[in-house]
């Protein structure tokens, strides 16, 4: 679920909440306009050279055979060679025009190099998402609706500025673009129609340097022995992943008192626990070390656990 910051809380009119699956609301703020043309642009230039890579890449390898058949003064040959350079041109420009966006908005990051670059990633909205958890079938709608509001209509003017008709044919096109471009300006989320259809919204991830991790931080005066004074079974333990961790992570960093009695609340009711009223920190800071250390000692292991669905 999420929704807008109260007046009084905000810092700017893109200030949101979202709600996790423990029911923990966090606040973050929707990417701007310019950011997301920023990492389009990135990402389009990285598209264009991988394509210019592997174009060359293909020539290289195609080379002899073409040299052989034009040296032989074979017509055929050299016809077909270059036919089948031309079929895996066009499989690649497809490839690295689709698959470039799944591959990395499918990833434990949500973001394309581009967005990685301007700080920004990819996640789910409304209340059946998971709290920003991304589906393969989210990614996969926003991206293919991509080629109807970027690529076809970018083609077409292409074409009709090749031909120099910008009669009804020129005036569609443009309408065409402007419509798909201009999207986000009308919305307050800056959602385009790819995130409408899909469930998502972009958001802003800002890069800082990661703190000390609190399971080896000094003990605090709440919790003055390294485990708070509770122990966990494995079984307590196994319940969470580490997409959880990160979220209880936040909540510590954070340090709002509402937020950490309602995730407290929520992850004994979880694991079986009564739930008290004053030790919420020492509770979730002893928890937090607890997990983290069963999910080192995993990935060690070579065993992962993502999070509480795996």
């Amino acid at each position: 679920m999420t929704g807008v910051i109260p007046e009084r809380h905000r810092r700017s009119d893109r200030d949101r909440i979202m709600v996790t699956p423990e029911g923990l609301a966090l606040p973050l703020t929707v990417a701007s306009r310019g950011a997301r043309l920023g990492a389009l642009m990135l990402d389009l230039l990285f598209i264009g050279l991988l394509i210019f890579v592997t174009i060359l890449a293909l020539a290289s390898m195609a080379g002899g055979a073409i040299v052989g058949a034009a040296t032989r003064g074979d017509g055929g040959s050299l016809y077909y060679s270059l036919q089948f350079l031309y079929v895996l041109a066009i499989i690649a420009l497809f490839l690295f025009r689709n698959a470039y966006f799944l591959f990395f908005e499918l990833g434990p990051r949500g973001a394309t190099p581009g967005k990685r670059i301007t700080g920004i990633r990819v996640a789910a909205r409304g209340s059946g998402d998971g709290g920003g958890r991304l589906t393969a079938e989210m990614v996969i709608a926003r991206n293919l609706l991509r080629d109807i509001e970027l690529f076809l209509p970018v083609v077409f003017l292409a074409q009709v500025g090749a031909e120099g008709d910008w009669s009804a044919g020129g005036i569609t096109a443009a309408l065409w673009f402007l419509i798909f471009a201009l999207f986000p300006l009308f919305n307050r989320d800056r959602l385009r129609a790819g995130d409408l259809i899909a469930g998502t919204w972009v958001v802003e991830a800002p890069k800082r340097k990661l703190e000390t991790a609190l399971s080896v931080a000094p003990a605090t005066a709440a919790a003055p022995d390294p485990a708070g004074g509770y122990r966990f079974g494995e079984a307590e333990l196994a319940v969470y992943g580490e997409y959880e961790l990160q979220m209880l992570e936040r909540v510590l960093r954070d340090d709002r008192p509402e937020a950490m009695q309602a995730v407290y609340e929520t992850i004994c009711a979880k694991i079986g626990w009564t739930a008290g009223s004053d030790d919420a920190r020492a509770f979730l800071e002893a928890y937090y070390r607890a997990l983290r250390q069963r999910l080192e000692t995993g990935m060690r292991m070579g065993k992962r656990k993502a999070d509480k669905f795996t």
